[in-house]
């Protein structure tokens, strides 16, 4: 008996040492004690895809806002494009270096009659009834457009929801039945009619179109009025593409075709709901396929796919995410994450409805990018409309619902991208970081490390999603590092400017924050 007890004595022990150790182990934070810090290896020889841009869109309310005041028209150009700073070092803005021009199917002059009730989400084009052009159809949206340009932007995109309205079959921006709304013999018009847009803004603003997106989510039926939309199947959009291809090159426009802006990110990758919508890597650029556009001299070689209602559960997001960087790779394309906002319940994570204007979406927002840049190689990363005027999610900045004058809003998500967006510029290299401490499964701390290969400007964003401050240790292979700068975004902070606490590589990342750290190394 008294053996027995011993025994089980030792047993019990043992038990407790197990969980203590299993304790320790699992600890990703804690005090000043250097021992108790996540450390993190990055590798600046193991490199990833190379960035091309941050953007945004001006979808749908800079068609009113760019009447608002001059002051307040700048002051948001600032937020969304500047990459200066103030005197203290505070960046004025998130630095976005891309910028999605809505071009627009005309439903904007068709009012009421549009079907479309929102006017806020009606759309003007430069296109008038009798087939002329007027370039002065979107003030609003060519001031902002500009103030782009002015503040070192230089990528461009304009995209199409909808074919123009007098090309349609029904003579409205979105479909009737579920089906394309073009028939294939005004492929050629519109595809003219692309030509000319890009020449003509060319002409008035000095600013090419880099590239053109005249598809939009062909996956979904676009017949319920909502907003501009036209569906295709895969034949549609390779007839289109060709079409539009060969007119570029007639006018001698460099500009890059994109396509599809796959509506969820599996439509890319597999067969799913949609036939002959999906499966769009192999259907656009497999050389066997009927619908191959590899070949053709204006489209870009990357694939084009939307984040939407794919990014919940964490773990599964991952694995479609690095099933859609396989497939990429293998078609030795690059993929963009042309489009994404906060939409849907999200596994019951976070829920698009409402306004969020802290930090909550802004974490949420973070792990998005970071997934989509890291675990499917994405090259360039882009959220829908950077304005809006609605009670969801998916603003940058939010608006009152007014033409002429209001209130603007700054939302903690504009500075959460911004803690990629103004410091990873393109032609950066995403390099490897990594930690024993960090899994897919678990989502508190999450880090990414990318450098410009030029000056060695190293950038590292760290996501710390736990309601207690973490500290991390910054073991950069090969490498000597000088002093890293800190800029914070959390409840109270928008990319406010710091410096670490010594000199070996330890930074205490704040509870509930986006973290940027920056510098030179040698």
């Amino acid at each position: 008996m008294e053996f027995r007890q011993h025994k089980l004595t030792i047993k019990i022990r043992t038990y407790y040492l197990t969980l203590f150790l299993l304790n320790v182990s699992l600890t990703l934070v804690s005090s000043n004690s250097k021992s108790q810090t996540v450390e993190i290896s990055i590798d600046p020889s193991h490199r990833h895809q190379t960035i091309e841009n941050f953007g945004a869109s001006d979808a749908w309310s800079f068609q009113f806002l760019g009447q608002w005041p001059e002051e307040k028209k700048q002051a948001i150009a600032d937020l969304l494009f500047s990459s200066d700073t103030t005197v203290a070092g505070q960046p004025k803005g998130i630095g976005l270096s891309l910028w999605r021009y809505n071009l627009g199917a005309g439903s904007a002059e068709q009012g009421a009659n549009s079907g479309i009730v929102d006017e806020w989400r009606r759309a003007p084009s430069f296109l008038n009834e009798d087939g002329t052009y007027d370039w002065n159809k979107k003030p609003g949206q060519t001031w902002f457009l500009n103030a782009a340009k002015i503040r070192g932007v230089n990528q461009f995109l304009g995209f199409f929801n909808s074919p123009p309205v007098a090309l349609t079959k029904n003579g409205k921006a979105f479909s009737s039945d579920g089906k394309s709304n073009i028939e294939i013999n005004k492929y050629s018009d519109f595809s003219k009619y692309i030509a000319e847009t890009i020449k003509g803004i060319q002409q008035n603003t000095g600013i090419l179109l880099n590239y053109i997106s005249p598809v939009n989510e062909p996956q979904w039926d676009w017949k319920d009025g909502g907003q501009e939309g036209n569906p295709y199947t895969n034949e549609q959009i390779f007839s289109l593409v060709t079409s539009l291809n060969e007119k570029l090159e007639s006018e001698k426009l460099t500009t890059k075709i994109i396509v599809p802006e796959a509506a969820q990110l599996e439509y890319l990758i597999a067969e799913k709901d949609k036939p002959n919508r999906d499966n769009q890597i192999a259907a656009f650029f497999d050389p066997r396929s009927a619908n191959y556009i590899g070949d053709l001299n204006h489209v870009s070689k990357h694939i084009d796919g939307h984040s939407y209602f794919t990014t919940s559960p964490y773990a599964k997001s991952v694995a479609l995410r690095k099933q859609l960087k396989a497939e990429v790779a293998s078609a030795n394309i690059s993929y963009w994450m042309s489009e994404y906002c906060i939409l849907g319940d999200n596994k019951g994570e976070i829920n698009g409805n409402g306004r969020d204007l802290g930090i909550n979406s802004a974490l949420y927002m973070a792990k998005v990018i970071h997934s989509d840049l890291v675990n499917a190689n994405a090259t360039s990363w882009q959220w829908w409309t950077a304005v809006s005027a609605y009670n969801y999610k998916d603003g940058l900045i939010y608006i009152d619902k007014n033409k002429t004058d209001g209130n603007f809003y700054q939302s903690k998500m504009l500075w959460g991208l911004g803690n990629f967006s103004w410091f990873i510029k393109p032609g950066f290299h995403r390099i490897e970081a990594f930690s024993p401490w960090l899994s897919e499964k678990d989502t508190l701390l999450l880090v990414s490390a990318y450098q410009n290969k030029t000056n060695n400007n190293l950038v590292v964003v760290v996501i710390n999603s736990d309601v207690k401050p973490i500290t991390v240790h910054l073991n950069i292979k090969n490498t000597s590092i000088q002093q890293l700068k800190t800029y914070i975004t959390s409840a109270t902070q928008n990319l406010k400017p710091g410096v670490k606490a010594d000199n070996n590589g330890f930074y205490t990342i704040p509870a509930r924050s986006i973290v940027t750290l920056t510098g030179n190394t040698n």
